[in-house]
């Protein structure tokens, strides 16, 4: 992982690059491919206070780039407060990349051990969702090839209208 550290209205002691380069050596226990972080520290003066901003840019492969920008009275808080929201969208994307289970396809099955059901259900839409009348759905089942239709009646019911096997219709 390459670390640049750039320091703009501040000038960068040994300990503040120590300490952001051990914050970003935190970064490497997710286990993501984190191609290179570049922090920018600057110093902020607004209505007579002093502040500092810390931003880090941290480019994943794969992944867009997690830009993390933070504010404080102190230097070091800013970082270590950046390094904290940094590891909350790593461990997130992380988690989110391991979570992730392939289904495995089982080995050595034979063939013929494997047992086929007959009974397959098949789901449809029903063609009409207009009430129709009873006698119309059994003008239309013995029209088709079909063993039962299922259809709204008048009253806003749902049937099932079948052919049974005596050659007669049931109606549920």
């Amino acid at each position: 992982m390459n670390l640049s550290i750039v320091g703009k209205q501040i000038e960068l002691t040994d300990a503040l690059k120590n300490h952001v380069q051990g914050a970003a050596d935190s970064l490497k226990k997710y286990n993501l491919d984190i191609i290179s972080t570049r922090c920018v520290i600057s110093a902020d003066e607004k209505n007579g206070k002093k502040g500092f901003s810390v931003e880090f840019a941290i480019n994943l492969a794969h992944m867009n780039t997690v830009v993390i920008k933070q504010k404080d009275k102190d230097v070091y808080a800013a970082v270590d407060l950046a390094i904290e929201r940094a590891k909350k969208v790593l461990r997130r994307h992380h988690d989110k990349v391991t979570s992730f289970k392939k289904k495995e396809a089982p080995k050595n099955i034979d063939i013929e051990q494997v047992e086929y059901s007959e009974d397959e259900i098949v789901p449809m839409r029903l063609e009409s969702y207009k009430p129709i009348e009873v006698e119309e759905a059994l003008a239309q089942l013995k029209d088709s090839e079909k063993q039962f239709i299922i259809f709204h009646d008048k009253e806003d019911k749902v049937r099932v209208l079948y052919k049974r096997a005596n050659a007669k219709f049931g109606l549920y």
